[in-house]
């Protein structure tokens, strides 16, 4: 027993890590595209960081549970409800037989990860339970999840231990208008001089066209030394690709394996969350920082998520110690030693206020756009 899906939303898809070490043979990772909601989200319910979690897409599902379970809703606020009332993202919540999941208007972002205790009784394809819906293999059935589909649980009834302590706040705050850090290269000589400070000066928009394998951005146009053109070669997650008309793509999890468009930059991990819940019209800005710099911040992201599975799992009344998170710039909610404390001091009061805040946050209004299995749909939002 498990879950069944009473609606399947625009895109509801199963994913994982990702499916690694066949992109040789023309395999896509796949996987989650906001890598880091997705890996809070297993923490939350006490699962292994690389367990099978539910990813929506701006317009959620609805979903009853065949037994009882421990779930935690991460990434964008697309206003999630159990039985119709509002419940706390990036909280571990108790739910039971009969309860139904069901979600909103968009309030941030674009993309939601729901993960549950246990994990999901998906079997395993290529090393992975991600869906890769364009080869149709993976996940349920090699697609999204649809109206009747029902999923079982792998571990029925795995509750995590102190579960009244685990939560924590979000470690990003989805304004629409982002700054990313990106490592130039590996093509940059490919630029001229103005085109690089182009990109790195200006400011870009999110189009209509986003989905699980890129976004496309329009703004100032990327000026090259002479075309886009170079030999086909690998495509890493969060590369940004430039072709002839100097408008910048950036490459997520569906990705293709090679291309033959210039590559001007790659986003850094840790900052990829915020390109991951870009919908049409948000805003990003690039900024440079070197190598070193990024695999600092990738090994402090590392710390950091095994510091709060600690925190939680080892919890005997007084939580310990946790870094602070990479994510340190203007986009960030500095708030990460203080998120578990705050967890701490749920155990003896309740959380109505923070719930209050939580919905009277503003609803985002207006029409988006997106691609699922190569179809474009529209959603409005009043």
């Amino acid at each position: 027993m498990g879950i069944r899906i009473l609606k399947g939303g625009l895109l509801t898809t199963i994913q994982d890590a990702g499916r690694r070490g066949f992109q040789r043979y023309g395999m896509a990772v796949s996987g989650s595209v906001d890598v880091h909601s997705y890996i809070y989200a297993n923490i939350l319910v006490g699962n292994e960081p690389t367990e099978a979690v539910l990813e929506v897409t701006l317009m959620g599902p609805s979903i009853e549970f065949t037994s009882p379970s421990v779930i935690a809703i991460t990434g964008g606020d697309l206003t999630p409800r159990i039985n119709g009332e509002p419940v706390r993202m990036y909280k571990a919540l108790r739910v039971s037989k009969g309860d139904v999941l069901s979600f909103g208007h968009i309030k941030s972002g674009c993309r939601a990860d729901i993960a549950f205790a246990g994990g999901l009784d998906i079997e395993e394809t290529m090393g992975s339970r991600s869906t890769y819906i364009k080869a149709g293999l993976g996940g349920h059935h090699g697609r999204n999840l649809q109206d009747g589909d029902e999923v079982a649980f792998r571990k029925e009834g795995a509750c995590p231990k102190n579960i009244e302590i685990r939560e924590m706040d979000p470690p990003i705050d989805w304004t629409g208008n982002y700054t990313v850090r990106v490592v130039l290269g590996p093509e940059e000589d490919r630029f001229t001089d103005a085109g690089i400070g182009t990109f790195l000066s200006s400011e870009y928009k999110v189009t209509n066209s986003f989905d699980r394998m890129g976004v496309r951005l329009e703004g100032d146009v990327i000026e090259h030394v002479n075309d886009a053109n170079v030999i086909s070669n690998g495509i890493p997650f969060g590369a940004i690709q430039v072709p002839d008309s100097g408008q910048p793509i950036i490459m997520l999890s569906d990705r293709q394996t090679v291309g033959g468009y210039t590559k001007i930059a790659t986003i850094i991990n840790v900052d990829m969350p915020m390109i991951a819940q870009c919908k049409a019209g948000d805003k990003v800005h690039f900024k440079s920082i070197n190598i070193y710099e990024a695999q600092e911040l990738f090994v402090k992201q590392k710390n950091y998520y095994r510091a709060l599975r600690d925190s939680f799992d080892n919890y005997v009344g007084k939580l310990g110690s946790i870094p602070e998170s990479p994510l340190i710039h203007n986009n960030a909610v500095e708030q990460t030693r203080e998120t578990v404390s705050q967890a701490a001091r749920s155990v003896q009061k309740t959380s109505v206020s923070a719930q209050t805040a939580a919905d009277n946050k503003t609803v985002q209004k207006g029409t988006f756009t997106a691609n699922v299995n190569g179809k474009e749909f529209t959603i409005t939002f009043n």
